[in-house]
């Protein structure tokens, strides 16, 4: 039946072309499904939160939400250790080991968004970091964490102007605050406008 398909579907279709489709398809290995998406880093942290006060991987498991078999795995991969910092992510700025982490499932064909939920990051975190800090040598990008670190620490390093240096109206200022001979009560933000300040 779905030979017949197959043929109706392709009967405007050249027979040598149909020829060179029917020995693709006989050569092409079937397709593995790529399976349920690992879970993510933060249920990863509490499973192994779990292990750490003293119950088995199977409890663990089934408390965080995942079947026996992949809690047990996590624990034997790992020497019952847990593999992955505890600590909660909450810093303005990607960690060393959450760029590991990056390269790991980039080197796997894992997408941004996928790879965001499993490191617990806005996609546009990723995203901004596939694009800054990706190797360029080979002349291609190639997502490394030890560059990507050092690209990072470096960006981090770099001097950058001060605001004094760029707003002559807010050195001005400044400057006859600190010599005592600002005249009248005017605020000056950091983007040079200038409020009146009420009293009091």
């Amino acid at each position: 039946m779905a030979t017949k398909d197959w043929a109706a579907k392709t009967s405007d279709v050249p027979e040598g072309a149909r020829r060179q489709w029917r020995a693709d398809r006989a050569l092409r290995p079937p397709m593995r499904s790529p399976g349920r998406p690992e879970p993510s880093r933060a249920v990863q942290r509490q499973f192994w939160r779990l292990i750490a006060t003293g119950i088995t991987s199977a409890e663990a498991a089934l408390k965080v939400g995942v079947s026996v078999p992949v809690g047990t795995r996590w624990f034997r991969h790992a020497g019952g250790m847990s593999p992955i910092s505890l600590v909660v992510p909450t810093g303005r700025y990607l960690s060393f080991e959450e760029r590991e982490e990056i390269a790991l499932l980039r080197a796997k064909q894992i997408g941004v968004r996928e790879i965001a939920r499993r490191i617990g990051r806005d996609p546009a975190t990723i995203s901004r970091e596939l694009r800054r800090n990706a190797a360029t040598r080979s002349g291609k990008q190639e997502y490394r964490a030890l560059v990507a670190q050092w690209k990072a620490q470096q960006a981090a390093k770099r001097p950058k102007t001060a605001r004094l240096a760029t707003n002559d109206r807010l050195r001005e200022y400044v400057q006859e605050r600190l010599a005592g001979t600002c005249a009248g009560r005017t605020a000056v933000s950091s983007s040079g406008r200038g409020r009146p300040r009420g009293k009091g």
